[in-house]
């Protein structure tokens, strides 16, 4: 393997779920260059979620890789932590915690539910959330730091939110 594509995939491994601008910036190199030698690299795999395409080491199976890919997002990262802290918990609650309107809430949980993340338990007329899986949700929050790009990138889009929804 050649130096870059060496550099490439170490940065994938210590970096799971890296999205494609943030390993080009990271490792300063041009856009085409990491495509080539991301297309010889057999043993990273890509999951797109949300119009963002993610990285990993093979190690990942698909439904981890999705995991990962929404801990790397701020506001979906901040639902499962506090998933994690208040199992099961109501929507109301959930949005009050975190102080996001119930809309964002619902844009979050769509992708979460969506790829098994999250439940909604119906029960007598009240939602409750509860993760599918918490056990492996917290072994992969410890297996995701969010380079400050990608948290200045959530908060941008989160005051883009808030800004819609109160005009």
């Amino acid at each position: 393997m050649n130096d870059t594509r060496a550099r490439i995939y170490r940065h994938i491994e210590s970096n799971p779920g890296v999205h494609f601008r943030e390993l080009t910036r990271a490792l300063d190199l041009a856009t085409g260059q990491v495509q080539y030698h991301l297309a010889r690299l057999d043993r990273v795999h890509s999951e797109s979620v949300n119009g963002r395409t993610h990285y990993y080491a093979a190690s990942f199976d698909s439904w981890e890789r999705r995991t990962i890919a929404f801990l790397r997002r701020e506001t979906a990262r901040d639902i499962l932590v506090t998933l994690i802290e208040c199992e099961p918990a109501r929507p109301d609650e959930v949005a009050d915690h975190l102080d996001i309107a119930r809309s964002t809430l619902e844009h979050h949980l769509s992708g979460l539910v969506e790829h098994d993340i999250v439940e909604k338990r119906r029960s007598e007329g009240q939602v409750t959330l509860a993760l599918c899986r918490p056990e492996l949700t917290v072994e992969l929050l410890t297996a995701v730091d969010p380079t400050a790009s990608e948290r200045l990138s959530d908060r941008f889009t989160r005051l883009l939110d808030r800004l819609f929804e109160s005009g």
